[in-house]
């Protein structure tokens, strides 16, 4: 689990930190926020991407029926407040749960927003649309959803096959904005029309995006931004070098690394600079529907070479912490406490005993010294993610497991 580093160029708004306490807190409007994105996405519909790349600039233009709250350093069932719904209520038996929604709210092109684009965005989603997303990476989000009905023109009930209480926090998600009835999803790839504080101007793969600002967003003191712009900037140390010089205010989240952190205090003693416990994963992800891997020994193996400390203290100098698919603690609510995730196969503290274990389970299935398992470990082409696929192949030599390293570009990841 890497930390997340974020830095904030303080420059421009210096003289204002130190002129006076009163004045931090009064917000003023104005000005084109300049970051970075490492990568550029297939579209810009967030429902058809997989990734932070099209989510991140994109959900400004849109709106939820429910978001976490924004000033929540920790996102809980607790944390979930109204955005496009007024309220909302459980039925009884928990599975109905009913939204009152707002008036008054247009679409960026004039039209108004009605409970009627809520059902249409989850028929896509469920695959009961006439119409169908190219790709659509969150259908399994909602396996337990039986259907969406309205009730006039602003109110929706999401009516589920059984109880399931953390449903609400899939509606609170980046990747659940309202799409509009009226717009294709063909056309939400290259212009989508959002309810949000900000309106789309252009997508160029590879070189920007760009959003300016709604004056007609339905919170009249908002946004108070004119616009955002997203250069993109594969490289992380250009782009870093990028953030020194001025061109950019603020960085992408999830993609520095703890030497570039260093680089930048020393070299800008004015940025705001701040490593959180918002953190990207490593995980190793196997088909398990595909020979060998529908062995559960073989896969008991696999996770059994990982030295996983390793990861953390190469790739982050040691800022970072050890989870299991969820979040670990103190920051992720619903993550293993470690004396039970220390229990999980591949997890316990010695490393050479979990190897020894996982050469004699692929001695058993005929594999050894002579009789390697060669294997494909496929990562998108992105540095911070292509670091630990190598240690990945590295640590699973160890146990008579040959990995040869395919990386993808991250336009064509989740459709391979």
């Amino acid at each position: 689990m890497k930390r997340d580093l974020r830095m904030l160029l303080a420059a421009g708004m210096l003289g204002l930190g130190l002129s006076a306490a009163d004045a931090a807190l009064a917000e003023k409007s104005g000005g084109i926020l300049k970051m970075y994105s490492p990568d550029s996405p297939a579209s810009m519909s967030i429902h058809e991407e997989a990734t932070v790349f099209a989510e991140g600039p994109m959900m400004g233009v849109f709106n939820n029926l429910v978001i976490f709250d924004q000033h929540a350093k920790q996102n809980s069932l607790d944390s979930v407040v109204p955005d496009l719904a007024t309220s909302w209520s459980w039925s009884e038996d928990g599975t109905e749960i009913t939204f009152p929604l707002r008036e008054g709210v247009l679409w960026h092109d004039g039209r108004p927003f009605t409970a009627a684009d809520v059902r249409c965005t989850w028929d896509l989603l469920i695959g009961r649309s006439r119409e169908a997303f190219r790709v659509n990476p969150r259908k399994s989000w909602y396996r337990n959803l039986e259907e969406v009905t309205t009730n006039g023109d602003y109110e929706v009930t999401f009516r589920l096959k059984r109880p399931q209480p953390a449903f609400l926090t899939s509606l609170a998600s980046g990747f659940s904005p309202i799409y509009p009835c009226h717009v294709s999803p063909r056309d939400m790839r290259q212009h989508p029309v959002g309810t949000g504080p900000f309106k789309f101007v252009a997508f160029k793969p590879n070189e920007f995006v760009k959003v300016t600002r709604n004056p007609d967003y339905w919170k009249k003191d908002r946004p108070l931004l004119d616009g955002i712009e997203y250069t993109i900037i594969k490289n992380l140390s250009t782009a870093v070098l990028a953030l020194v010089s001025g061109k950019f205010d603020l960085t992408f989240p999830y993609s520095l690394t703890v030497p570039l952190l260093r680089d930048v205090k020393s070299q800008m003693p004015q940025a705001i600079c701040e490593m959180g416990p918002v953190g990207l994963n490593r995980n190793l992800i196997v088909n398990r529907d595909v020979p060998p891997f529908d062995n559960p020994d073989l896969r008991r193996a696999m996770a059994l070479s990982l030295d996983r400390q390793s990861f953390i203290d190469i790739l982050t100098e040691g800022e970072g912490d050890i989870g299991g698919v969820m979040q670990p603690p103190p920051a992720g609510l619903w993550g293993m406490p470690p004396e039970i995730l220390q229990t999980v196969p591949g997890y316990g503290t010695d490393v050479r005993q979990n190897r020894a274990d996982a050469r004699q389970l692929l001695h058993r299935l005929g594999y050894g010294p002579d009789n390697r398992l060669k294997i494909k470990v496929t990562v998108r082409d992105l540095p911070y993610l292509r670091d630990p696929a190598v240690l990945l192949i590295d640590q699973l030599k160890e146990v008579y497991i040959d990995g040869q390293l395919e990386t993808i570009d991250t336009t064509n990841w989740f459709p391979n």
